[in-house]
């Protein structure tokens, strides 16, 4: 069985996170550090979820928090970027995440434009 390239990418962006949650921790950032931990690893959650969902109303939702949650992943860590708080470089972060939010998006709207099965 293949496997889910946003369902993989989330996961081990998640595992990054805390690799970087834990480094900023070291540099007494604590504030930001959290709420980054918190959405960056919940963009995972919401897509296993969505790989659940009884629905497309349900998969379509869940993306959409996944979604939603990538987006405030991105804020957190632009302003890590553009703020003195912390010496550590998050670029490659920011350019995961927005190749992860480009993915959802796309993942929704085919979805959204796709014909339902019809009934055999």
């Amino acid at each position: 069985m293949k496997d889910n390239i946003i369902a993989v990418r989330t996961f081990d962006f998640a595992l990054n996170i805390i690799n970087l949650y834990s480094e900023l921790k070291k540099e007494n950032e604590f504030i930001i550090s959290k709420q980054l931990l918190r959405s960056g690893t919940s963009i995972g959650a919401n897509v296993e979820e969505a790989i659940a969902a009884q629905s497309r109303k349900d998969f379509i939702s869940k993306m959409a928090i996944a979604s939603k949650e990538a987006r405030e992943t991105k804020y957190w860590l632009r302003l890590l970027d553009k703020s003195s708080l912390t010496n550590i470089t998050v670029s490659d972060y920011l350019n995961e995440i927005e190749h992860i939010i480009n993915i959802i998006t796309k993942i929704i709207k085919t979805t959204q434009q796709a014909k339902p099965a019809s009934l055999q």
